[in-house]
């Protein structure tokens, strides 16, 4: 007996900017997300507020993602980057399955230090 294909599995983009949000927020060093740029949404796919600091691109069948990020102090902003990079490329292929052809990620800012006392 054979078996065909069953169908097709569609993603929702809103569930892949939950992924990219879920996950850049774990990455050590990752303060909060920041916002998007107004100029950045316009013509493009985009799932959110603008408070959730993702931007999600789904071109032919792989995934663009942009992520802005606000940084902890003290932290190693070219390796906090690359952290976010590779850890929402891993969840994007291990999650859903579909090739991740960028993930930008954009440091707006670093969180001030609270004084102590």
């Amino acid at each position: 007996m054979t078996t065909g294909p069953l169908g097709t599995v569609t993603i929702a983009p809103g569930v892949l900017s939950t992924i990219v949000s879920l996950t850049a927020q774990e990455v050590p060093g990752v303060a909060r997300l920041g916002s998007v740029p107004g100029n950045q949404r316009v013509g493009h796919l985009w799932d959110g507020t603008a408070a959730s600091g993702v931007l999600v691109r789904v071109v032919e069948d792989a995934v663009m993602a942009d992520c802005y990020i606000v940084a902890q102090p003290e932290t190693n902003l070219v390796q906090l980057g690359k952290a976010v990079q590779e850890a929402v490329t891993r969840a994007l292929r291990d999650m859903v399955g579909m090739p991740v052809r960028t993930v930008n990620v954009y440091i707006q800012d670093v969180e001030q230090r609270r004084a102590e006392g």
